[in-house]
């Protein structure tokens, strides 16, 4: 299924929110060696959550650079493969037209991206084994 809009790729000159030509708004994160997971997590939802305040409704594109966190896990730490394997595709991914992480490289989401962000995000840590 072809999405509807595809927006012009326009990646931000600096971090934060852009607004484009287009009538797109353009995120940029960029998480260095001494981002974790929560913060990483948690910045990434404050820029969804600012931009659907300044520009509700608009066509999202979310771009994501990850430096200094090498791993095993197709080239990333643990943290890092899992915020953009599972956080993001659980969390982030429904609420922008479009995003480019290192992991997955530009990828439009083949869904309408969804408006209703939540006020709120609740991380919880996964339950102990025994």
């Amino acid at each position: 299924m072809e999405p509807s809009f595809i927006p012009e790729y326009s990646k931000p000159d600096a971090p934060g929110i852009a607004m484009n030509f287009d009538n797109t708004v353009s995120m940029l994160a960029v998480f260095g060696p001494d981002d974790t997971f929560l913060t990483a997590a948690n910045h990434a939802f404050g820029l969804l959550k600012q931009a659907q305040e300044r520009y509700p409704g608009w066509p999202r594109v979310f771009y994501v650079e990850i430096q200094g966190h090498p791993g095993e896990r197709s080239g990333f730490d643990e943290d890092f493969f899992e915020f953009q394997q599972e956080f993001w595709f659980a969390t982030i991914a429904h609420f922008v037209t479009a995003f480019d992480l290192p992991l997955t490289g530009g990828l439009v989401n083949p869904q309408p991206q969804r408006n209703d962000v939540p006020d709120v995000l609740n991380i919880t840590a996964p339950p102990e084994s025994p």
